[in-house]
């Protein structure tokens, strides 16, 4: 599978080259401009780059939910039209970029685009750096690269929203696929949302949840009033987590240790977390 996905990007990335696909403010078109102008498939750090349609960037953005009060990062931001069209939307956007080149070029984009004050662009290597206070992760990478990403996308806060254009994240299933309209190449996206840790052993007041997790996906029991009954349906959006038991629907909010629970929509159990 991984090799049939390189062959696609391969592929698609000659299509993207023939079509001419690129990003550059018309200026630095002009004879005797020195601003550096990117070629589609240069060589970078782990990838080359390929420029994400805007088409797909704006599905991008909004499959994420996207609000003013989020904080978003780029992995691997390019020519940062990413964190510059997210900070468009009022959100507060950084690009983690190795090509210094690339980042100039950025930095500059953002100032001609009015959003210099919300689009920060850094040179680094995005495996060394501390993108942990992220509402929004966005990344156009390999697959290998993801999976070498994901344990620490994993260890976010419950609830941060991951959008990858074109590459999976191995086993962990996405939580939403879409494709961009009028889109020729890398037209698809996938979203995750990062769940809580609920593996273990909880404890109720009158017995005890038991929770064995899969990412976003969930099993276990519920022992109660001297019954034991299969979890069933359950799911990690963030940090909450539903599932049912029998006939009965739990819904419950996670925060570290602790756990509220509402039994058919009524009470308000607290559960802790044991060992």
């Amino acid at each position: 599978m991984t090799t049939l996905r390189h062959s696609r990007f391969a592929a698609a990335l000659l299509a993207v080259a023939l079509a001419g696909i690129a990003w550059a403010d018309t200026s630095t078109q002009q004879a005797g401009s020195k601003e550096f102008v990117p070629t589609v498939g240069q060589s970078g750090k782990d990838v080359i780059w390929v420029p994400t349609p805007q088409t797909l960037v704006d599905r991008m953005l909004d499959m994420a939910g996207l609000t003013p009060d989020d904080t978003l990062v780029d992995l691997g931001s390019g020519d940062g039209r990413t964190v510059i069209t997210a900070a468009k939307r009022g959100a507060k956007a950084r690009g983690i970029e190795y090509n210094p080149d690339m980042v100039a070029l950025s930095r500059s984009a953002a100032l001609r685009e009015g959003v210099g004050d919300r689009a920060a662009f850094e040179q680094a290597d995005i495996f060394e750096s501390d993108f942990s206070d992220a509402d929004v992760v966005t990344l156009f990478l390999l697959p290998n690269l993801n999976l070498k990403l994901r344990p620490m996308l994993l260890d976010m806060a419950p609830g941060t929203r991951v959008v990858s254009n074109s590459f999976t994240m191995g086993d962990w299933e996405p939580d939403e696929t879409a494709e961009a309209e009028g889109c020729t190449n890398y037209c698809i996206a996938y979203k995750w949302v990062v769940p809580a840790k609920v593996e273990g052993s909880w404890a109720l007041p009158d017995g005890k949840l038991q929770l064995t997790q899969n990412y976003q996906f969930v099993e276990g029991t519920v022992s109660r009033g001297g019954n034991t009954t299969p979890v069933t349906e359950g799911r990690l959006n963030g940090s909450t987590l539903t599932f049912k038991a029998g006939e009965d629907e739990y819904i419950a909010v996670v925060e570290g240790s602790q756990m509220q629970v509402k039994v058919n929509g009524q009470g308000n159990l607290s559960a802790k977390k044991e060992g």
